[in-house]
């Protein structure tokens, strides 16, 4: 076959789950760490704080591709992500359940909601994820959330493992993890069908193969983030330090 010539639908499907395969997060060593219980308090606190900036990102990104399908079938089908993240009444939604782990894990909600405290590789990452979804193609914004294909699995790896090894989480407090694995599984279909019939080109599939590592390095820097800043306890300076830590010397602190 020439290297121009289009992948069929199953080549292409099978493409992309070998991307997750070599690629997704839960390889990084951080997760191996925090699903099998080597993680601290201060650790956990890290990542559920860090990660709240992407979780409140993702109904920002997701309302930028909303406004870049033309078909009025995809739009409803993009629309139900927003629903998710941010609810559909006051005290609903993905972002508010993230909100009540960071609530047990000790932080105040403002500042959880400035981002005052978070990584800058947290920061970029997740910046350069909304402006990527902005920017490029509609159908790479799709082939970008593909990461959803991958991640019910990891999901009960997190939560069981977590039950299993750490006392100050519960199932009320990672009850953001209960609701997103049927949510995923029905984004993750519709998207791959998506990408499946539209792209239709060898350059058009190589595109959703791009978009799909892009995402997965997107997740895979904030990991890495964590990993030298709360693991190898080097933060960057102005983010948040666990109280416990010992204090800076006045002239790093300044």
């Amino acid at each position: 076959m020439s290297e121009d010539a289009p992948l069929s639908a199953a080549e292409l499907e099978a493409r992309l789950r070998r991307t997750g395969a070599e690629r997704y997060h839960n390889l990084h060593r951080f997760h191996r760490r925090l699903h099998s219980g080597g993680s601290s308090y201060e650790e956990v606190q890290a990542w559920a704080l860090n990660r709240y900036y992407y979780q409140s990102m993702i109904p920002i990104k997701d309302a930028t591709v909303l406004t870049r399908l033309s078909s009025t079938e995809d739009r409803r089908e993009w629309r139900k992500r927003i629903e998710d993240h941010d609810g559909v009444a006051a005290g609903d939604g993905g972002v508010e359940r993230w909100l009540r782990l960071t609530d047990s894990l000790g932080f105040p909600r403002d500042y959880v909601r400035a981002a005052e405290g978070i990584l800058p590789a947290t920061r970029f990452a997740v910046d350069a994820y909304v402006e990527f979804c902005r920017t490029r193609t509609p159908l790479e914004a799709v082939a970008s959330s593909l990461t959803e294909l991958f991640s019910p699995t990891v999901i009960g790896e997190r939560v069981s493992g977590m039950l299993a090894h750490y006392d100050f989480v519960s199932r009320e407090t990672l009850a953001y993890f209960a609701q997103r694995p049927p949510q995923a599984r029905r984004d993750a279909e519709w998207a791959l069908a998506f990408c499946l019939a539209n792209a239709r080109t060898r350059a058009q599939q190589e595109l959703v193969v791009r978009a799909l590592e892009f995402k997965c390095a997107v997740l895979w820097t904030q990991l890495d983030g964590l990993w030298a800043a709360y693991v190898e306890r080097e933060p960057p300076p102005g983010v948040w330090r666990p109280a416990s830590w010992p204090e800076l010397p006045r002239e790093a602190a300044a």
